[in-house]
């Protein structure tokens, strides 16, 4: 089911019951024909989970570590290698030559086991293949490092012409970051307000919003309702086939 965010964001100086909300606050609802698509990719398109904690564990393993169960590694995930390992770590093993061995470590790991189990979320191609068919333009945005998000999606998801893919890289800074969403809108040749940006996270609704994109949250991901909310989703939505429920309707401003 699609629904709305409880809570309401207003511009400043905009307040609830004032004149200016009688006079005005029909113009923060519009009807805007989307034209592009931007989904995050771990979470939101492919169900990267277990690969991802298995390549991990393995590396805490080895040297002696602790290793966590795969569903802790839902929080984990989504800012970057960096973030990923040093959240798995030990807290008294944080120390910058410990997580950049093992950040060496994960990457030849996740190189070689990446798609063992890895897999397109049950509804994804069904949602690819009515968007192809209303005209979207689709891209990926991620944090995952851009060799990794180049083959899973050329792999994984060759079956659609994603008219952009990009991870992370060092010629943008990372997600919440807005830079990387604005180049993405700008080689789509759509204006940022016509793309509609879905992800699994807080990290994802940020950079939608501060990229002035429509944010949708995906509750099937790694991320539930709460954290969305809170960074400023605009429609939260339970499966991927109500992303077309979005397109050409009234979008409440919030």
């Amino acid at each position: 089911m699609l629904t709305w965010p409880t809570r309401e964001l207003k511009p400043i100086g905009f307040k609830n019951g004032s004149a200016t909300e009688k006079r005005w606050g029909n113009l923060f609802k519009i009807n805007m024909p989307f034209r592009a698509t931007i989904f995050d990719l771990d979470g939101t398109l492919l169900d990267t989970l277990d690969d991802i904690a298995n390549a991990a564990n393995r590396v805490l393993a080895v040297r002696g570590f602790p290793t966590h169960p795969n569903p802790n590694y839902r929080t984990f995930i989504g800012e970057g290698v960096v973030k990923l390992m040093l959240q798995a770590l030990p807290q008294t093993h944080q120390d910058e030559a410990t997580v950049q061995a093992c950040v060496g470590a994960y990457v030849e790991e996740y190189e070689r086991t990446w798609n063992a189990q890895t897999k397109p979320y049950a509804g994804v191609p069904e949602m690819l293949d009515a968007l192809v068919v209303r005209g979207l333009k689709l891209a990926v945005l991620s944090n995952k490092p851009d060799h990794f998000t180049q083959r899973c999606v050329g792999e994984l998801l060759a079956e659609w012409a994603f008219d952009m893919v990009l991870g992370a890289s060092d010629k943008f800074p990372r997600k919440p970051n807005p830079a990387s969403a604005a180049e993405t809108a700008k080689r789509l040749g759509v204006p940022p307000a016509e793309c509609l940006y879905v992800g699994d996270s807080g990290v994802d609704m940020q950079t939608a919003r501060a990229a002035d994109m429509c944010a949708v949250g995906a509750l099937w991901g790694f991320r539930g309702k709460e954290e969305l909310l809170t960074n400023g989703a605009q429609h939260l939505i339970t499966k991927p086939s109500e992303v077309l429920e979005l397109l050409n309707r009234d979008i409440p401003y919030t």
